[in-house]
């Protein structure tokens, strides 16, 4: 019965299936010190100059709010310099092979942190750099996956598989709290070490790097996305055409635009938990579930406007630039002016929780615009494409507990957060207005298609 209920499992549903928890695992690895670090902290002394009593979770170290900020900032050191080459890599040697082994590494070392913790606040610092040094090549070894498995038609639910990292952050935050409150922060750290192990098990088991590389593919299926990608793809290994890259007015504009939309995103990984606990006064496990709403928000209508964006682009009705810019103003023009609001009127803590939520789940369109672009532009190097958008918009998870940190240094209120949240508006708002006047969704000549066809698709557009 097994057997013959896998012939009618579409192989590349399986693929988008692990492409997603592909990405749940990266985000489960990056997120969980930032409610767990609460667990590990002493607590700050109140405007009072007195000391709450906090539960016994495990130890608690000494470490100051910049001591916080660089550790929660390491993860993004080590990740932007493998994001940078992973696309290449990802193309040259296989993106299964290549996020496969760094996510299971990257696990390990995720159940080592408690014994880092007990060492040294820099040997924390360490792990945290080599775990986000292996997980930068997640994302680019995705796209690069998308891009061989995807009909055209489908690039819109592939790249909503993407949003893993989402529900990533959806699971991992309140269950780390429930986690923490009952078992203590080591084992936060070490149910993620042992959840990694299966998924990538798993993983191997099930995803290929190309349709011709699937061992049990059906010839039917295999044709099908072969025909349908047509001559957009080659399959000689080449190495990405840089100078041209840079010289392109089109990946400057998507550059800038992911740049915003991981701001936001950023900013509210980092930051959220933190927010609720200390200044709105969330207990732990309230303020991981409250955390993860707007990430539940944004993983659903990333699914929604991927679909929408879909039935557009089958039906015609606008061309993908367009659709491209379209979809701007729900993944980037909206949030920005959510968070002005919540600058402005969010004093209510109910009333930020629900602001925050609406912001980023707005964002969820991002699937339709910043995060589908990279596709359009240069099917051949899509990976490349990613990974070095990937490795500027990381910076905001370093920036971003920095700004948090300066803002709060002497005070940790409402108040304080005021121009935070202006900063993070403007984030958004402005990169998507330039990729109103500069961005496009054709692909570009530099993506070097062989073939004798003539192509009114393909493009050069250069600074």
């Amino acid at each position: 019965y097994l057997r013959l209920f896998a012939v009618y499992v579409p192989k590349r549903l399986n693929v988008a299936i692990m492409l997603f928890m592909a990405c749940l695992l990266s985000y489960m690895m990056r997120v969980n010190l930032s409610i767990n670090i609460i667990a590990m902290v002493e607590p700050t002394p109140n405007e009072n100059g007195t000391t709450v009593a906090q539960p016994d979770y495990g130890p608690r170290y000494n470490w100051t709010q910049s001591d916080q900020a660089l550790l929660l900032g390491a993860y993004f050191y080590g990740y932007m310099i493998t994001s940078l080459p992973a696309g290449t890599l990802a193309e040259m040697l296989g993106a299964r092979n290549v996020a496969g082994y760094s996510c299971l590494v990257a696990g390990i070392l995720t159940a080592l942190t408690p014994a880092a913790a007990a060492w040294d606040k820099y040997a924390v610092f360490a792990v945290r750099f080599l775990i986000g040094f292996l997980n930068g090549v997640v994302y680019p070894c995705c796209h690069s996956l998308v891009s061989k498995w995807s009909p055209p038609n489908e690039k819109g639910k592939f790249v909503a598989s993407l949003m893993g990292g989402t529900f990533g952050t959806v699971i991992t935050w309140p269950i780390s709290g429930v986690i923490i409150e009952n078992l203590g922060w080591r084992w936060a750290f070490y149910a993620v070490g042992i959840f990694v192990t299966i998924v990538v098990a798993t993983w191997f088991y099930l995803v290929a790097d190309t349709p011709a590389q699937h061992s049990s593919i059906s010839l039917k299926e295999r044709e099908y996305i072969e025909s349908s990608l047509g001559n957009t793809l080659s399959t000689k290994k080449k190495l990405p055409p840089y100078k041209d890259l840079l010289l392109s007015m089109p990946f400057w504009s998507l550059m800038l635009l992911h740049y915003g939309s991981m701001w936001g995103l950023f900013f509210l990984i980092t930051a959220t938990p933190k927010f609720l606990s200390e200044v709105l006064g969330f207990k732990l496990a309230s303020a991981g579930f409250l955390s993860s709403l707007p990430h539940v928000a944004r993983l659903l209508c990333a699914f929604g406007f991927g679909a929408v964006a879909d039935w557009i682009r089958k039906r015609g009705w606008l061309s993908v630039t367009n659709m491209r810019k379209s979809f701007c103003l729900p993944s980037h023009i909206l949030p920005g002016v959510m968070l002005i609001i919540l600058a402005y009127c969010g004093r209510d803590p109910y009333v930020c929780v629900a602001i925050m939520t609406i912001s980023l789940g707005f964002n969820g369109a991002a699937t339709a615009s910043n995060l589908a672009n990279s596709q359009d532009l240069a099917p051949n190097f899509a990976g490349t494409l990613y990974g070095i958008i990937n490795c500027i918009g990381t910076t905001p998870g370093i920036f971003s507990p920095l700004i948090v940190a300066a803002f709060t240094k002497d005070e940790n209120t409402i108040e304080q957060w005021h121009w935070v949240f202006i900063i993070g508006a403007a984030a958004y708002i402005l990169p998507a207005i330039f990729f109103w006047f500069f961005g496009s969704g054709k692909i570009q000549k530099w993506n070097e298609v062989e073939t004798t066809e003539s192509r009114e698709d393909i493009v050069n557009t250069k600074l």
